[in-house]
């Protein structure tokens, strides 16, 4: 296995799964789905990694089965976590400062994205990073139904957390992706990151267009 040389050491999946194992990649999907402080974790990556060591029975050696079951759990509680904060905290979340590890603008990002999206935004915000982190808590603070909150939940551990860990244990066995696992890791970091941007860039041409009626007002 070759290291992801993008973003600081210590958040390389492998080198977090070689000094944590399986618990740290619990708590790192835990802190990821609901926790403030969770956003800046390579939630797609260290997944993908995860698979691919599981594989080839390096640092992991529980059987998927296991290994799948108990990140979805990790992933779901997360999110429970996250929603019952933002029932708790409330609108008083959308008045909070900046400091350095909360920037208002990505509760805003995953306010817009559930808004637009609805609940089955619980579902598709797992595969958005930072928005992930923060649509639970969003969702907890819009006071969504707590049923349904569950029931997409479950769906979105299960597709996200199951998902890509099989993923990258059926092509962590293919000699190409092996080969040029580095690479590989860093489009999925670039792909994760493709929704982010073109939430940015709707969200710029909307406050363009704004601006230009205000103006022809």
């Amino acid at each position: 296995m070759t290291s992801l040389a993008l973003g600081p050491s210590w958040l390389d999946p492998t080198t977090l799964i070689s000094t944590f194992g399986l618990i740290g990649i619990l708590a790192i999907v835990f802190a990821e789905s609901g926790l403030l402080i969770g956003f800046f974790l390579p939630g797609d990556s260290l997944l993908f990694t995860t698979g691919l060591l599981v594989a080839g029975g390096t640092y992991l050696h529980q059987p998927l089965w296991l290994v799948c079951a108990l990140i979805v759990v990790a992933a779901v509680a997360g999110d429970q976590v996250g929603y019952l904060f933002g029932r708790k905290v409330g609108p008083s979340l959308f008045r909070r400062p900046d400091s350095r590890v909360f920037k208002q603008e990505n509760v805003e990002k995953a306010a817009a994205f559930f808004d637009r999206h609805g609940p089955k935004a619980i579902v598709l915000a797992r595969f958005v990073p930072i928005v992930r982190t923060f649509t639970p808590i969003v969702a907890g603070v819009s006071r969504m139904n707590y049923r349904g909150f569950v029931v997409f939940n479950l769906v979105g551990g299960v597709l996200w957390g199951g998902g890509v860990t099989v993923l990258g244990y059926f092509l962590g066995q293919i000699p190409f992706v092996r080969d040029n696992i580095e690479a590989i890791l860093v489009g999925i970091v670039l792909v994760s990151v493709i929704p982010v941007a073109v939430e940015l860039l709707r969200a710029r041409r909307s406050g363009a267009a704004a601006a230009d009626r205000h103006r022809a007002g």
